[in-house]
């Protein structure tokens, strides 16, 4: 019986990645907003909106009892360390795929990072990645400035 705990315990472990994870606060609005920023799902009213509370301007109406969506399949990030200016990051929406480099990629990257997920590595590279991602923003909870209204769920990992 020991033994098979002693086994059990590291397979756990390992299999940890594959469970979904949530966040909330400012890391979730932050990812939302990157993230919605390159969505063909979030209409322009509402990437503007998204945009806009990331930037700590919250003066701005919007409808009551009504939420923004972001959703993605997936996002994988890449920064290499050996060339250390290549930053690079693939955002998947169904059939649709959009990548990001520089700066904007880096963002992705940080946030991601932020929110907690660990990195994985390969011969020079760094990735961060995300998929199975919900995020649901609530700007008139974020205009309260209370730290609420922002929520994701992703699985850590492409």
């Amino acid at each position: 019986m020991r033994k098979t705990a002693l086994v059990a315990v590291p397979l756990l472990l390992a299999a940890q990645s594959a469970f979904a994870d949530q966040v909330g606060g400012n890391g979730a609005l932050a990812l939302a907003a990157l993230v919605a920023e390159n969505s063909p799902a979030v209409n322009a009213f509402n990437k503007l909106v998204m945009a806009r509370m990331l930037n700590g301007n919250l003066a701005f109406s919007y409808p009551a009892g009504q939420t923004i969506v972001v959703n993605a399949d997936s996002v994988v990030c890449r920064a290499s360390n050996v060339d250390i200016s290549a930053h690079s990051c693939q955002l998947k929406f169904g059939g649709v795929t959009h990548s990001r480099v520089g700066r904007r990629a880096h963002e992705i990257y940080a946030t991601i990072a932020e929110i907690g997920v660990f990195p994985d590595g390969a011969a020079g590279s760094v990735f961060e990645a995300v998929s199975h991602l919900a995020c649901t923003i609530d700007p008139n909870v974020v205009k309260q400035r209370a730290g609420g209204g922002a929520s994701c769920t992703y699985t850590p990992g492409p």
